[in-house]
């Protein structure tokens, strides 16, 4: 499977940002378009986890689950 391994709410937040920017988007314009507020982009892009994503993720490394995300268009 191509794509990025998601262990932890980090990993996920660095692709973000990085997607987000080679995109030409600002955080307000991500935020906007997405629904949300400007904070939870900011958060999201540093890595900040919710309890939820974190046990959802230590519950799938314990079954032997990686997740990955793939980057539409990417090859």
């Amino acid at each position: 499977m191509d794509g990025y391994r998601v262990g932890d709410a980090a990993e996920l937040g660095q692709l973000i940002r990085r997607v987000r920017k080679a995109q030409g988007f600002t955080q307000q314009e991500l935020a906007d378009g997405s629904g949300v507020g400007i904070t939870f982009i900011s958060n999201l892009e540093h890595g900040k986890g919710s309890s939820e994503f974190d046990k959802v993720v230590r519950v799938a490394q314990m079954l032997g689950i990686d997740i990955f995300a793939r980057v539409r268009g990417e090859e």
